[in-house]
């Protein structure tokens, strides 16, 4: 992480005004719409949309800068990839951070400036050279990509320009996270619609679409079976808020009609790691910076339930002073790099072939996790969901089990293990008891709630590491049950146990666009907090 004398980061980009978002989106139309606009090879290949398209996908989680991960540890890695439980940091940074709960006003906004300039402003681009006129197919998957993209960014603050933003220069208005959510499911029809379209009419490209298609080389077919399982994700976020739209979402998503949803594991949602100067930027930080280590939540479920996943998701700790262990750290504990690097990291060292390199493709959606939204939308008496909950949840923790090149048949069946207490051996303020009793195998005769935390608490683990949908479904269900803070540095805006809901608006909102902010504040309830529960965040038992 770049630092300044103080240790506190200060962004190597100049940060931009909202505003300036806008002057790129709006600029963008004054494009012509003439072929002879792209820049062309020799090979027929638009270079200058495969630079746009490429750069948008690698946006999601940012890596598009190339070389060095700044943006991404401070997009995600020092805040959802933590408050998932997944991650923690064993650099204090200087002692009072997001991991203390202590949110930092100059790392909290780069979520809120990368979706604007990185992907925003790229779709409005490709607009405004006629893709979506030219090659609507093309133009649908980078709908797609937006709205995972802003999905992820309206899960971490709330309201948001969405609507407006690129017509103004100035006074751009916030959305309700309603509106936005709607605005998807409304792009969502349009953009499967034209994949259906274009599939069913058998026509062909004038230009090889696999170099500029970074997840599934070209296939039309994968980037609709991610479409309909988007929806489904998007669909269970408001299950508690608006049931009647989840439901019908959900199973519209599921309908075979729409062209299906992720099944197995070679339709996974991962960004490849292509060209000179990138890397996996979760990857560099921990391997190069060793400024990142396996959290304490995840080490204590997986080594209480022996998960044959464990080697594969992270290294053993190399600490001389305690003996070889899976040994993740607690959120909020005190650190010292020098004491605590030396526990568990992602899985980049151990074993004859680790999971992870700074080439490991970045992954943003399971098969796995989609088998568990099924799950969940069969417990909850969905339609089109194509099996009951429990062969869904056993077909989602196999499906895992694949994808990570293991196997245990009795795993499954595990009515006994749960998961480990947490024990520091350089701290013992940091212990704690385990945080749940629940178990693996499936129990038709456990309540409703209990079934819905097996399935959370599999679907957590099967999500690994992608922290961003991690934390959302946690805030969401409450599962699973995670280790608390061991210390709260918020001044009182986070409550301990109910833990950080969303991350504060960036200072330059209040600089820049104030008035529109302060409209969105409202809309959040009137309080810009870590505490501050989004619109589909309903304090309320799950059924």
């Amino acid at each position: 992480m770049k630092r300044t004398n103080n240790n506190i980061y200060k962004p190597s980009r100049l940060y931009r005004l909202l505003f300036m978002t806008g002057v790129i989106l709006t600029g963008a139309s004054a494009c012509t719409k003439n072929f002879e606009r792209y820049n062309t090879d020799n090979t027929g290949v638009n270079t200058n949309l495969t630079s746009l398209m490429t750069h948008e996908q690698m946006a999601v989680i940012n890596f598009s800068g190339g070389g060095d991960p700044n943006s991404y540890q401070l997009q995600q890695n020092l805040n959802a990839d933590c408050f998932s439980g997944y991650m923690m940091s064993s650099n204090a940074f200087g002692g009072n951070t997001n991991m203390n709960y202590f949110m930092m006003t100059s790392w909290n906004g780069e979520p809120f400036k990368v979706v604007y300039l990185d992907v925003l402003s790229y779709v409005s681009k490709m607009q405004g050279m006629g893709v979506d006129k030219d090659y609507p197919a093309v133009f649908a998957v980078a709908q797609l990509v937006k709205i995972m993209a802003m999905g992820r960014a309206t899960d971490i603050y709330g309201p948001l320009p969405y609507s407006q933003a690129g017509t103004a220069k100035s006074g751009v208005s916030y959305d309700s996270q309603q509106a936005i959510y709607n605005s998807f499911f409304t792009e969502l029809d349009a953009a499967t619609a034209t994949l259906r379209s274009w599939i069913s009419s058998g026509q062909k490209l004038p230009f090889d679409f696999a170099p500029m298609d970074l997840v599934y080389n070209g296939d039309f077919n994968r980037w609709l079976q991610f479409a309909n399982s988007l929806r489904l994700r998007l669909a269970m976020h408001i299950v508690k808020i608006d049931p009647t739209t989840a439901r019908a979402q959900a199973e519209k998503a599921l309908n075979p009609a729409e062209g299906g949803v992720i099944t197995n594991n070679d339709g996974i949602m991962k960004v490849k790691v292509s060209g000179a100067g990138f890397s996996n930027p979760l990857v560099f930080i921990a391997m190069n910076w060793t400024d990142i280590n396996i959290g304490a939540s995840i080490q204590s479920y997986m080594s209480g339930y022996n998960d044959p996943r464990i080697g594969r998701y992270m290294d053993k700790s190399t600490d001389a002073s305690f003996p070889v262990q899976y040994k993740g750290i607690r959120i909020g504990s005190t650190v010292n790099k020098p004491a605590y690097q030396t526990y568990s990291t992602l899985n980049f060292k151990d074993g004859s072939a680790p999971s992870f390199s700074l080439t490991t493709p970045v992954q943003l959606m399971t098969a796995a996790e989609v088998y568990f939204l099924r799950a969940e939308a069969a417990l909850r008496g969905w339609s089109n969901t194509g099996g009951t909950a429990q062969s869904l949840y056993e077909q989602g923790i196999n499906t895992s089990l694949a994808q990570w090149g293991v196997t245990d048949a009795e795993y499954i069946n595990n009515n006994t293990a749960k998961p480990a207490g947490y024990t520091d051996p350089k701290n013992a303020a940091n212990n704690a008891a385990a945080p749940s009793d629940i178990t693996i195998q499936w129990s038709e005769a456990a309540t409703n709630e209990q079934k819905l935390e097996r399935i959370m608490t599999q679907k957590w683990i099967a999500m690994f590491p992608e922290g961003q949908e991690a934390w959302t479904e946690f805030r969401r269900t409450g599962y699973p049950k995670l280790f608390t803070v061991v210390h709260n540095n918020s001044g009182g805006t986070i409550d301990t146990d109910i833990q950080v809901r969303r991350l504060p608006y960036p200072q330059n909102e209040y600089n820049t666009n104030r008035t529109e902010l302060n409209k969105g504040i409202q809309l959040l309830g009137g309080q810009d907090n870590g505490g501050t529960r989004l619109w589909w965040d309903v304090n309320k038992a799950n059924f």
